[in-house]
């Protein structure tokens, strides 16, 4: 991310424990800029950062959604939206390894745990076809997910990046459906990269929870 030189200290322990050294995908410098949320005080209904693990003001003004929450890992601060500028909207796919192992790290936790099918939000084809890629899929390149969730458009004409929070919260439902996989029943995890409002990440699981899922959550990487 800074392009220093990434210096690697060789420990006595880790020589002595004949493991393959791992080398850092960034220096701890830049690792540090990035605020993680810490589950136990976050909101349970969205994940924001906060003191006590309480409702936060944006989740009271929503309609309850049963079966649906969301977890996320860390705060969208300015370290996060210079990373999201760089990979997202630049397309600087090589930063999809940043927190690529964090990320599949968290999903294999909840699969252990809970969750039955992965489903990550789509992008439309404008969007996969400029950017080259689907910046979720990107960090979660070694987990089975499925594709039961596609774009209603074929092209954005506002992106969301773009709208204030009133324009977000009027978005239309932007998913459908894709295949007859059964989801009668299961439990889904949703992966995002930022929830914001959390109107895109609703709308999906509400149209899951609709077709006969069980539950659904949310996990993002930033909120």
């Amino acid at each position: 991310m800074c392009q220093s030189q990434i210096q690697i200290k060789l420990t006595l322990p880790w020589l002595l424990s004949w493991q393959p050294m791992r080398r850092p995908v960034v220096c701890d410098r830049c690792w540090q800029r990035f605020e993680s949320i810490k589950r136990l005080h976050a909101c349970p209904g969205c994940g924001r950062a906060q003191d006590q693990p309480t409702q936060c003001l944006d989740c009271a003004r929503w309609p309850t959604l049963a079966g649906f929450h969301n977890e996320a890992l860390f705060r969208y601060n300015e370290a996060m939206q210079a990373y999201f500028h760089q990979y997202k909207f630049s397309g600087d796919y090589q930063l999809r390894q940043v927190f690529a192992t964090v990320l599949q790290q968290a999903v294999r936790q909840r699969i252990a745990h809970t969750a039955a099918i992965v489903v990550t939000i789509p992008v439309t084809p404008a969007t996969m076809q400029t950017r080259g890629f689907n910046q979720v899929s990107g960090w979660i390149p070694t987990i089975e997910t499925a594709a039961v969730l596609t774009t209603q458009a074929t092209t954005k004409l506002v992106p969301q990046s773009k709208k204030d929070r009133h324009a977000r919260l009027l978005t239309p439902q932007p998913f459908k459906l894709t295949t007859p996989t059964d989801i009668t029943g299961q439990s889904i995890l949703i992966v995002d990269d930022i929830y914001t409002t959390g109107r895109t990440i609703r709308h999906a699981a509400s149209l899951l929870l609709e077709n006969g899922a069980k539950s659904v959550t949310g996990l993002t990487l930033a909120r």
